[in-house]
């Protein structure tokens, strides 16, 4: 279905009134006690907190929080509809329950408490020593109670989770009986799950957005959402005909009210050029039923994840659609989580587009950084975090960039199931220069475009360095690159303007080597193991018995041998130039790693709960 048709951040307080807030705070928790007033009164006004997720798939449950800079602290407001005997919040490395930082709401059946907790690897919850997620307030409201508290992005607590740039995985869980006490909570037990955000948003004022902006909506058609837990739904849309070249400025999600929690990210491609025409089709992308062309419609044109917001395109760039050389085919693709497995539920969301015909003075680009999509580039089994990088060298972006450079201001990371961290690093004469964009909590289930909080220059001859993490504990034999969602990626498509010709760089390890390195390791094995050139590259991965020494010379391969560079125009044909054995870029100077910086501490707070005035709280 197609239909055409921030605040300012708060200044510090001065250090007289932080120590009076100091011995303020101390003050009170001397007493041990807050009493927090929990009468019925009115929600807190929306525009406090402009960012909301629902955290259970049934939306009892809904999170909205702001960021505070200068502060270096985030506002959490938890809205729970429905209260049962408390509840824990928090967040861990990858979703776990197991060595979690939380904040933990719980009742006895007469006195309601709130404390800052951690769970240790067996899961068993401790008070801590440090509490630094800090209760605000709490008030009932007719739609529920409503928990205000605050917590510093780094608290120099061992015990704390940092909140960083990137991903972060937030984790509940519902208490349904009464606890006598926080060590009495058993974590197993718990009806909980996980949602992952990202909490740390730029702080990026809006852009002016001109007169003439119209609006379309590339929306599922009514479809009744499959009662399963994951679907991928595939509907073809098409742009009316003579659609002239514009350019999109900006675009946001319109979800289905009541399906919040069912909608978990969404994307629309642009389908290629090069075919005059593409079937309809609307159903699951999987499906035997749906046309192979649709497999040619992968140019991204937007892409949004649960929590993100609206996209807005810096305001001297937009991205191009429309036009000669340009498909008026696209696809629009829904992720619908479903785990409670929720039937006949109908859905018609979508991105809706806003675009201009007042074309501005640069198109948008999307380059593809990171490691070509090849076999040649594997990580062993049963690793816990084995790291492949591609570059984007100097040579290529002396040769493809303009002399004014080009300036990226949004990414978008991306790997298959075993990545777990995506870092590029912009290097200039040798020299780590700036982190374009890093996630050290990579989930490949929660992939959006971010807008970057300050735009990266790249000039020339400067590198693009994109590093993975992965972890293959669970895995059996190697894990190769390539296509295939048990074969892995690591890219980084990122968003600049003007638009030149390059559309790839990127790079693997030069063939050659990789066949020395075969020959090395069946010199060293005692069973005959077919090397030849007949047998595939996966096959020879697939074969090699795993052990230390085979681990550790395929990681010194990666580390020193040459690279095939693929510095690719827009047509998948290389620029004119020498790109086979070229030698890894040379790293003479690090960034440094940011030291986190430590809030003032009210004094020191004892490890006891805050009393909540509730009243009796009963089974729902």
């Amino acid at each position: 279905r197609m239909q055409s048709s921030r605040s300012k951040p708060c200044s510090c307080p001065s250090l007289k009134l932080r120590e009076v807030a100091s011995m303020y705070f101390t003050l009170v928790a001397a007493f041990l006690v807050i009493l927090v007033v929990a009468l019925q009164g009115s929600a807190p006004r929306q525009s406090d907190f402009p960012y909301k997720v629902p955290l259970d798939p049934q939306g009892l449950l809904e999170l909205s929080w702001n960021v505070s800079y200068p502060e270096q602290a985030v506002h959490f407001q938890l809205l729970i509809r429905e209260l049962h005997f408390g509840l824990l919040f928090g967040m861990s490395d990858r979703g776990e329950f197991e060595n979690a930082d939380l904040a933990v709401l719980w009742s006895d059946g007469h006195n309601s408490y709130f404390g800052d907790a951690w769970s240790d690897a067996k899961g068993q919850l401790h008070m801590d020593s440090q509490q630094d997620y800090q209760l605000l307030g709490a008030r009932r409201a007719p739609e529920g109670l409503y928990l205000l508290f605050r917590r510093a992005f780094s608290t120099c607590d061992p015990k704390d989770y940092l909140i960083e740039d990137g991903t972060v995985h937030l984790i509940y869980g519902i208490l349904e009986k009464p606890v006598h006490s926080l060590q009495a909570i058993n974590v197993s037990a718990l009806h909980g799950g996980l949602q992952r955000v990202q909490l740390l948003k730029p702080n990026i004022s809006i852009p002016q957005l001109p007169r003439d902006m119209k609006s379309m909506e590339i929306t599922a058609p009514d479809v009744v959402i499959p009662s399963q837990e994951t679907t991928y739904w595939c509907y073809m849309a098409e742009l009316p005909e003579g659609f002239s070249k514009h350019h999109i400025i900006m675009y946001e999600p319109v979800v289905t009210a009541g399906n919040e929690a069912l909608v978990h990210h969404m994307e629309v491609f642009q389908c290629a050029a090069d075919f005059d025409s593409f079937p309809r089709y609307n159903g699951p992308c999987d499906s035997k039923m749906k046309p192979e062309r649709l497999n040619y419609c992968r140019h991204v044109l937007a892409a949004w994840a649960m929590g993100a917001q609206a996209f807005y395109y810096p305001e001297e760039a937009g991205l191009a659609f429309g036009g000669p050389g340009s498909s008026r085919y696209l696809r629009l693709e829904i992720h619908y989580h479903n785990p409670l497995v929720l039937k006949g539920r109908r859905d018609s969301s979508g991105i809706r587009l806003y675009y201009t015909a007042t074309l501005r003075p640069y198109d948008a680009g999307i380059m593809e950084l990171g490691l070509v999509y090849t076999p040649v580039m594997a990580i062993p089994p049963g690793e816990d975090s084995f790291i492949l990088t591609g570059y984007c060298t100097d040579k290529c972006t002396q040769l493809a960039l303009p002399s004014a450079g080009i300036r990226i201001f949004a990414s978008q990371l991306h790997t298959h199931l075993a990545g777990r961290k995506v870092v590029t690093v912009l290097s200039r004469h040798g020299r780590e220069r700036q982190v374009v964009n890093a996630d050290s909590h990579y989930s490949p289930h929660f992939q959006e475009i971010r807008m970057l909080k300050e735009v990266v220059a790249v000039f020339p001859g400067d590198e693009l360095i994109t590093t993975c993490t992965y972890n293959t504990e669970d895995r059996s034999r190697a894990t190769v690159g390539g296509f295939g969602i048990l074969e892995e990626m690591c890219v980084n498509y990122v968003h600049y303007y003007p638009q030149t010709q390059l559309e790839l760089c990127k790079s693997a390890v030069d063939p050659g080597y990789l066949h020395r390195y075969f020959n090395l390791v069946n010199r060293f094995n005692d069973e005959e193991v077919c090397m030849c050139s007949q047998v595939s590259v996966p096959q020879q991965f697939y074969s090699i018995p795993w052990n230390t020494f085979n681990r550790d010379v395929l990681r010194s391969l990666y580390g020193f041998a040459p690279i095939s560079v693929h510095c690719n125009k827009s047509s998948a044909v290389r620029f004119p130039g020498q790109w086979e054995k070229q030698p890894l870029p040379s790293i003479t100077e690090r960034l440094r790693e940011p030291s986190p910086r430590c809030p003032p501490s009210p004094g020191a707070q004892p490890a006891a709960p805050i009393a909540l005035h509730l009243g009796q709280l009963r089974r729902v």
